[in-house]
């Protein structure tokens, strides 16, 4: 592995437009800070509203020629790119740690998710295909066809800052589309280096773009409104997503949007409970609980909840609290103390309200945004926290009786993205797994996410889908032609 120093001096810092590495047209540069210890990483240019003009012509600019692009072609690039990503996982993994807070090891774990984007849609590049078929009247010819949907603005998220860009990045490659990227600017290292690192995998000047600002929404803005960009794709909150939908609507822009959650995670009397614990670590703790499909609510029968609740406590209280890079350590910081202070809002507020903490329920002293990893026994329903997206280290814990009941507390939110449940009947598992009101519904896992699988959400947590087969389908137009014969 890279030493730090040696790493961090080997990302660029510059915005990538045409091809070229440039500063910020005004000159601004942007701190990127370390959230375990609230120092100063690297400084990256502060893109403007020219900058992301610039960026948006140059994409115009390479769209015709890169559309023309055979579609093996394209899928070799990205092959190229899975192997370097690889290749680098541990290069990658470090970055993405120092930027982000999360662990080594599930850094790297990102990095080979990630890099997974690339390979599957290397391998989709080449399935792209129409159909020819005789009109029922047998006078003409129906040919269908898919096409490039054009040039694409990509917005990005702090929490995933390689794989929210992969699973975009992939199928617009895949597709023949040309990008503008606009990581978050908290973790922008990892999207600056993955540009880096396709160039090196021979990818056109001017396919990928990216924009690095603190001025999101200002130059956001004009690229979504000009009639030149035909889609606009987005990872974050549901607040954020409704604004940039209505920015949309004068252009009619192609969206894709996967936005906040509210994941129940249910246990029936039938589950085997260490098996639904394991889930629960996995589903609740990925990524420090900073995830959409983090477990957010936990629906346990009152026949298993103390056993459930014991052992998962116990469990949560053996968790390791520390800077990632450090070994030995299972949890990273949170990325702000903005975050930090709004996680212990809400657990304080289910404290008040009376919920108990068999683990955790605070803040950790020191320098760097840590928080405990906290499991709260009998929530009250009013309590915040079971509304709203929790974002940490946070697990309530409530009971239900009978089947019905747990379908209703669990649809009972705008929200509408990812949901678990634990039971051994399977026919209950597919009764209940059609009544959830969600977009991806684990069985007896804790984890969801898969590159060959459509990831995406319902309701108020988005549409459209990324991944699977269906992923490609998010960059593509369909068109007809009608032949007389």
């Amino acid at each position: 592995m890279t030493s730090q120093k040696d790493l961090l001096a080997s990302v660029p810092t510059h915005l990538l437009i045409g091809g070229e590495w440039r500063p910020s047209s005004s000159g601004e540069r942007l701190p990127v800070h370390d959230p375990a210890t609230g120092g100063t990483l690297a400084e990256v240019a502060d893109g403007t509203v020219e900058d992301g003009a610039a960026a948006l012509d140059a994409a115009v600019a390479a769209q015709a020629a890169w559309a023309a692009t055979p579609p093996r072609d394209r899928g070799e690039i990205l092959r190229r790119a899975y192997e370097l990503l690889i290749e680098r996982a541990d290069d990658f993994a470090l970055l993405m740690t120092l930027e982000m807070g999360k662990t080594l090891a599930e850094a790297k774990g990102e990095v080979v998710y990630g890099a997974e984007f690339f390979r599957w849609f290397s391998e989709e590049a080449v399935r792209i295909s129409g159909r020819w078929s005789v009109a029922p009247n047998g006078a003409t010819r129906l040919l269908t066809m898919k096409q490039p949907v054009g040039p694409v603005l990509m917005i990005t998220p702090w929490n995933f800052p390689l794989a929210m860009g992969t699973r975009k990045i992939g199928p617009a490659i895949a597709a023949g589309c040309t990008m503008v990227v606009k990581p978050a600017h908290e973790t922008p290292l990892s999207m600056l280096a993955l540009a880096a690192l396709m160039e090196e995998a021979g990818l056109p000047k001017g396919v990928l773009n990216v924009i690095t600002t603190s001025h999101s929404g200002a130059v956001c803005e004009p690229l979504i409104r000009d009639p030149r960009l035909r889609k606009l794709t987005f990872t974050g909150s549901t607040g954020v997503g409704r604004r940039l939908a209505e920015q949309s609507a004068q252009g009619l822009l192609r969206l894709s949007m996967e936005l906040g959650g509210n994941a129940p995670f249910i246990v029936f009397e039938d589950a085997d409970v260490d098996a639904a614990v394991n889930g629960a670590m996995l589903a609740k703790m990925r990524n420090i609980g900073e995830a959409c499909t983090a477990a957010n609510r936990f629906y346990v029968h009152e026949a298993v909840a103390a056993e459930f609740s014991e052992k998962f406590a116990a469990r949560m209280a053996g968790l390791s609290v520390g800077k990632g890079t450090k070994k030995g350590v299972d949890v990273g910081p949170l990325i702000t103390a903005k975050a930090r202070d709004g996680v212990h809002e809400l657990v304080s507020d289910a404290v008040d309200k009376g919920a108990q903490a068999l683990t955790g329920g605070a803040a950790l002293p020191g320098r760097g945004f840590f928080y405990a990893p906290t499991v709260l026994a009998n929530v009250p329903k009013d309590a915040r926290l079971l509304k709203e997206e929790i974002f940490g280290p946070v697990a309530p814990v409530v009971t239900f009786r009978d089947e019905d009941e747990v379908v209703g507390l669990a649809n009972d939110t705008e929200f509408g993205l990812a949901a678990y449940l634990f039971t051994k009947d399977l026919t209950r598992a597919i009764r209940v797994g059609e009544a959830l009101e969600y977009g991806m519904v684990g069985l007896n896992t804790g984890i969801v996410s898969n590159p060959a699988a459509p990831f995406g959400g319902i309701k108020a947590s988005g549409y459209g889908r990324e991944g699977g087969p269906e992923g490609i389908e998010e960059y593509l137009e369909t068109k007809y032609l009608g032949i007389q014969m």
